[in-house]
């Protein structure tokens, strides 16, 4: 009789198991790709902006040769030049005109000078040595004469050659140091430059000889062009220091003609490093899955320079790692996975 009811005992616990045995909750599973976490190194990309502006071989410059004061712009910009034609008129200034008459005062003592240790010398109350002396003194001074007297007679400013007026840096009745620009005059000839902004501290990570790669306003199509020169000055408005480079002459682009430029500045060298697509971002915490035993489990981390296809990871990821790249956004921690 016992044995009877037992029977029927586990023929009722079958029955309450489900039909043909099935797990009614089944544990979730996320369809991923993974990738290996490897040490390398990877270049950080950045963009520069800037524009097309004619190279300095394509320039005449007129600059002031003393300190004046700009009294006239006969030429603005814009206006076309012949060889010789008249852009702008200075005059001397009185810290200037003061300077010529010292130069000149001083000429005429050491002159003097000099003339009286001849008569000495001649009358033995005076060595060779004395009358060298004196005669040195009064070339040098002589010379500086000269000088600023041609400077203070050069203060119409001409075009070398045919052209039109591009800039006038100064507005009539300011007053322009010694060997400041005052105009530029673009002519035919010479090639175009770009000149682009860069961070200081990416102006210093990069050498003549890097490639950009340059993409025009407006959607033409792109070039890459080498790094000619850095000048690591920043400007006081832009806080800006300045990337030249030469466009290549079969580029179809104009002065003035906006540009952008990617480089790669940076390279992270023996650095875990995972595909750009394997991080999700929290709140602004990134993360990734790691996966061990088919077995997905997060990881915060801390990132570091990009090349836009691989990131560096600083921290949350070791080499040899297994990570999701594919994914994820279906993935929750502790979550069990399988490869497409």
């Amino acid at each position: 009789m016992m044995r009877a009811i037992a029977l029927v005992l586990l023929a009722l616990t079958a029955c309450s198991s489900g039909s043909g045995g099935q797990d009614q909750n089944p544990t979730p599973v996320a369809l991923v790709s993974l990738a290996t976490a490897q040490q390398g190194s990877v270049a950080q990309t950045v963009t520069l902006y800037g524009a097309v502006e004619r190279g300095a071989e394509a320039q005449y410059t007129l600059a002031a040769p003393v300190e004046a004061t700009l009294v006239a712009v006969p030429a603005p910009v814009g206006t076309a030049v012949g060889r010789g034609q008249l852009v702008a008129r200075l005059r001397p200034t009185p810290a200037t005109q003061a300077d010529l008459a010292s130069a000149r005062a001083t000429a005429q003592t050491a002159a003097a000078a000099l003339a009286r240790a001849q008569r000495l010398r001649a009358g033995g109350l005076a060595s060779d040595a004395d009358v060298e002396s004196a005669r040195s003194a009064a070339e040098t001074a002589r010379a500086r004469l000269d000088s600023l007297s041609r400077q203070t007679g050069g203060l119409d400013l001409r075009s070398p050659g045919p052209g039109y007026v591009e800039t006038v840096a100064f507005n009539p009745g300011d007053i322009v140091s010694a060997g400041a620009t005052v105009a530029t005059i673009a002519h035919e000839g010479g090639g175009l430059r770009a000149r682009f902004g860069a961070d200081p501290a990416v102006a210093r990570s990069l050498a003549p000889g890097a490639t950009l790669t340059v993409s025009p306003a407006g959607g033409d199509q792109g070039f890459a062009m080498p790094i000619v020169s850095i000048d690591p000055t920043v400007d006081p408005q832009t806080r800006l220091a300045s990337v030249f480079s030469r466009v290549p002459p079969q580029v179809d682009v104009g002065p003035g003609q906006p540009l952008s430029a990617t480089v790669a500045v940076a390279h992270s060298g023996n650095a875990v490093t995972i595909p750009y697509e394997a991080i999700l971002d929290d709140g602004g915490q990134p993360y990734v899955y790691v996966v061990a035993n088919g077995i997905a489990h997060r990881h915060d981390v801390v990132t570091g320079p990009s090349s836009g296809t691989r990131i560096t990871i600083i921290k949350g990821v070791s080499a040899g790692d297994i990570v999701v790249v594919q994914g994820g956004t279906a993935v929750e921690d502790g979550m069990k996975v399988r490869t497409k």
